[in-house]
């Protein structure tokens, strides 16, 4: 479990306490309509960090090569100062900064493949160039944010990249896209260490989006980043459940992804060619130091 230390290196003590009244309500929807509290919301939630936390120290003692953190509640929607979309604490955005104080780390990359836009991973890091984030996620969906144009400001200008995707997308596009970007972004900032905020909620099973991810797709995208993982930080990568909200799909595509972690060799996923995603590319470019 987490203790407060930890999670104040990045939630302000104003934010937590405030959690903590709201949590003894007897109205779990005291603090907002879309992330319900409960008295054991907070106990739950600290126990998902730690979760987080222990898996990253057994990376960086190259106990295990890959980690996959199955738990709830989710979190990159959770900014510094406040909770929202069902997001108590900011699992992910605590692993990276655990892993700046405690490791000494200088460059990490998160990369956020959930459908909505990790808004409070992103404003975490905003003005840094000590973590990059990575985020493919559906246009004009909650919370809103995400456009191409947020980028970063002061010494982590350009370390934020935001595509946003036409809905409709699928397969070939996200694997082209992802591709590309992984590509060059990993060569250029040679992170040492990986970290994935894994939202299965872009499923063609999911009401909740437009996108047509199959199953299969998210098995793709993990022999991807094992790939980048392997050539740039010693196979440093740290899966983080987000969102998911089919349950008969969100087990499958999860299974995937383990299936995939587990592959001894790292299945071959090649690239797609195609021509919608190179338009969407050309109409969302990103800051001139990360060309692709």
């Amino acid at each position: 479990m987490a203790v407060t230390d930890e999670i104040e290196s990045l939630h302000s003590s104003f934010y937590v306490n405030q959690l903590r009244g709201h949590a003894l309500r007897t109205d779990p929807f005291s603090y907002d309509r879309d992330t319900y509290l409960m008295e054991e919301t907070l106990p739950t939630a600290e126990l998902a960090v730690g979760g987080c936390l222990e898996l990253a120290d057994k990376i960086m003692a190259e106990e295990i090569n890959y980690g996959f953190a199955l738990i709830r509640p989710p979190g990159h929607h959770a900014e510094p100062g406040r909770g929202m979309g069902f997001c108590v604490f900011n699992n992910v955005a605590l692993t990276a900064k655990y892993l700046l104080d405690t490791y000494k780390l200088r460059r990490i990359l998160i990369v956020d493949f959930d459908i909505h836009h990790g808004n409070g991973t992103q404003e975490a890091f905003y003005d840094s160039d000590q973590v990059m984030f990575l985020s493919l996620h559906q246009s004009s969906l909650f919370p809103f944010t995400g456009k191409e144009s947020e980028t970063g400001e002061e010494d982590g200008r350009g370390y934020t990249i935001n595509v946003p995707v036409f809905s409709q997308f699928g397969d070939p596009e996200y694997t082209y896209l992802l591709g590309r970007l992984l590509q060059n972004l990993v060569e250029q900032y040679q992170p040492q260490v990986i970290l994935v905020s894994a939202g299965y909620d872009g499923h063609i099973d999911e009401s909740i989006s437009s996108t047509l991810l199959s199953t299969k797709w998210f098995g793709v995208a993990t022999a991807m980043l094992r790939q980048a993982a392997r050539e740039v930080c010693d196979n440093k990568l740290l899966f983080i459940l987000e969102g998911g909200y089919n349950p008969v799909s969100l087990e499958a595509s999860i299974l995937e992804t383990f299936n995939s972690l587990i592959t001894k060799e790292i299945p071959q996923t090649g690239i797609f060619p195609v021509k919608r995603a190179e338009k969407l590319l050309a109409q969302h470019p990103l800051r001139e130091f990360w060309s692709i």
